[in-house]
């Protein structure tokens, strides 16, 4: 199975019911992954992005710590499945010279990641399942002659549906006041 390594473009935040969505980006292409993740999640990945120093450690710096005292390194994390509306992640760190899977949500393997500026990455199959393209002007999902992932196939009746409840929630977010994007 191909993976496409990403990048975090930016955490949005919904006015309407707070919620937040990190907004994974391809680094190759501008294919954009949007996960919904929760406040303190979303806290723990913006405090970094942002450089901001905290007076104590978060769960994850303490996760992160403890990786490193055991001998430790995170090689990666994979966005690898989305199941029901539900994304898993695995994060792969290397061990006494060889690697190990661990199972996580998205959220927190996101939040390690930058932790420790490690790569990225999104299977395929999740890219072609939930990837979108965004207007660079407005932030929205380009829904109009869309192709789904790139490949050329018309999305189906389907996966319009699926994105038109994305579109609604999209609709409510601040994309100005509350994009924490990367300098």
């Amino acid at each position: 199975m191909a993976m496409i390594e990403m990048t975090i473009d930016s955490i949005r935040v919904s006015l309407m019911n707070y919620q937040r969505v990190v907004i994974l980006k391809e680094k190759m292409s501008e294919r954009y992954l949007p996960i919904w993740i929760g406040p303190a999640e979303a806290d723990a990945i913006a405090v970094k992005l942002q450089g901001v120093d905290v007076p104590r450690p978060l769960t994850h710096d303490l996760l992160h710590s403890v990786i490193d005292a055991l001998g430790a390194t995170i090689n990666s994390i994979i966005v690898s499945e989305l199941k029901s509306d539900t994304f898993y992640a695995k994060i792969i760190l290397n061990v006494d010279g060889g690697e190990m899977e661990i199972d996580s949500r998205p959220s927190d393997a996101l939040a390690l990641a930058v932790r420790d500026e490690a790569p990225i990455y999104a299977e395929e199959a999740v890219l072609d399942k939930a990837g979108i393209l965004l207007d660079k002007e407005t932030g929205k999902p380009i829904t109009e002659g869309m192709e789904a992932g790139g490949k050329g196939k018309k999305i189906s009746e389907e996966e319009m549906k699926r994105l038109s409840a994305f579109q609604d929630f999209i609709d409510t977010l601040d994309l100005d006041e509350l994009d924490n994007r990367k300098s």
